[in-house]
């Protein structure tokens, strides 16, 4: 018999997406009639041609994670990422609405009517997301996970739950029912023998959310590994660790990877020849817009760089591409044209070569628009792993194994490492941004780079990531 918290774990998830997706439908049909009522455009009840703007919230939400009960929808990040989401949904139902549909269409009456309506949807969207997600963390509040596998690794992915704000107790479990020899007294309540933890599943002493094998446990045995199965079957998946990385944290840790490991299954866009071909397509037509966009405020930066610090507007430097081929990057300049060459490869927070207009630019990311360009050419892609300093590279691919890996697609201005990890500037930081691009290269679609390009607003527009 399994725990009661077990039961509900394993039908939380689709019990969330459920419920999220039915409140979004009655809030979006109730908040536009509501609406349009007041505004005295409409005087019957709308449904069907609500479908449109239902069908862009949806997405858009879907995209950020909004329907996941592991989300945390407490944050303030997911606050300000959702207000984007809505926008953009909002801004997708008027091109809808009144450039791609026909007229007649009952939502033309009125753009206010769009606009009040998505306003209002936001806030009442967040508000019962807070309150499933509050819910959700109260069921699981019970819950562990149990690492099979050797002690020191163990203790790593401890440290990784922490740094990726996981509370839940880890339980260090082994096969047998004897003790390894590094287990040590102190050990106790944070470790058992894996038979012991059955028997506490069994008996609903010990409620379970998931195993984990650690990267060393391929010799399991026969015994154990049907007790897993029997597990699984019960409401308690396994997971190997970069299986676990993957569905929990969206990356792929570095200590996983193995040569072998390009021959996975996966990595659509370096296997097939259509996807880069549809990808190089976006990009040319993307880049060309945003070039059309983007030229004002280039223009406008360029006269602020002149008038603070006179020098050339633009700064070029070799950057590694796909297939490691060498382009020239541009960029708007952001440090002074005189700065002096203090042996640093990395821009140090607070670094005085960086001038005010440059921070500016920084911050809001405007300084690497001119990459567009680079884009058109085919240098780069408008989604992919950063594109690094060729001197950098160097030093990369000497101390980080499989870094090179990265260049089996082309860099990109922004990408899922630059949305989900701080700007760094060390070996270790290079380290932890690798393993959301290798998650990126391995599972691309576009869905994924639809995702990636609302965070990456949200970036811009709050500062987060680089």
């Amino acid at each position: 018999m399994s725990h009661p918290l077990q039961a509900f774990r394993s039908r939380s998830g689709r019990k969330t997406l459920l419920v999220l997706a039915a409140l979004d439908t009655v809030s979006t049909l109730a908040v536009f009639n509501l609406v349009g009522h007041f505004r005295g455009v409409s005087e019957g009840l709308i449904i069907w041609p609500l479908l449109a703007p239902l069908a862009a919230l949806s997405f858009a939400i879907y995209l950020i994670g909004g329907y996941r009960s592991r989300t945390d929808m407490m944050s303030l990040d997911y606050t300000n990422l959702h207000a984007v989401a809505l926008v953009a949904a909002m801004l997708a139902t008027l091109l809808l609405t009144f450039v791609f549909f026909p007229g007649g269409f009952e939502l033309q009456s009125s753009r206010t009517v769009i606009a009040l309506s998505f306003l209002v949807i936001i806030p009442l969207t967040l508000s019962y997301r807070r309150l499933v997600y509050e819910k959700a963390i109260a069921a699981r509040s019970g819950y562990n996970f149990v690492f099979l596998g050797p002690k020191e690794s163990c203790e790593a992915f401890r440290e990784e739950c922490r740094a990726m704000s996981t509370w839940q107790p880890v339980i260090h479990s082994w096969p047998s029912a004897t003790p390894p020899a590094a287990e040590t007294a102190g050990d106790e309540i944070l470790s058992q023998p894996f038979p012991e933890v059955l028997a506490a599943v069994a008996e609903d002493r010990l409620a379970v959310e998931a195993i984990v094998l650690s990267e060393s446990s391929r010799g399991l045995g026969a015994e154990t590994a049907q007790q897993l199965v029997q597990l699984h079957f019960n409401g308690i998946p396994t997971y190997t660790s970069e299986q676990f990385h993957q569905f929990y944290w969206q990356k792929i840790p570095l200590r996983c990877i193995e040569p072998s490991w390009l021959f996975q299954e996966g990595f659509q866009i370096t296997r097939e020849p259509v996807f880069e071909r549809m990808k190089r397509a976006s990009d040319m037509v993307l880049s060309t817009l945003g070039l059309l966009l983007a030229a004002p405020f280039i223009a406008l930066a360029a006269i602020a760089i002149l008038v603070e610090d006179r020098g050339p507007v633009f700064f070029h430097q070799n950057r590694v591409g796909m297939h490691r081929r060498i382009f020239s990057a541009a960029k708007l300049r952001s440090m002074r044209s005189a700065a002096p060459k203090d042996g640093n490869l990395y821009t140090q927070p607070g670094d005085t070569r960086v001038t005010r207009v440059g921070r500016i630019l920084r911050v809001t990311h405007l300084d690497e628009l001119p990459q567009l360009w680079n884009v058109l050419k085919g240098d780069m892609s408008l989604i992919g792993p950063r594109p690094e300093w060729d001197r950098l590279v160097d030093e990369y691919e000497s101390k980080i194994p499989c870094y090179d890996f990265r260049h089996l697609v082309k860099p990109g201005i922004t990408g899922w490492a630059q949305v989900n990890y701080h700007y760094g500037a060390s070996i270790d930081d290079t380290i932890r941004k690798l393993e959301y691009d290798l998650y990126y290269i391995r599972n691309f679609s576009f869905t994924l780079d639809a995702s990636i390009m609302i965070k990456t607003v949200h970036v811009m527009l709050f500062g987060k990531g680089r």
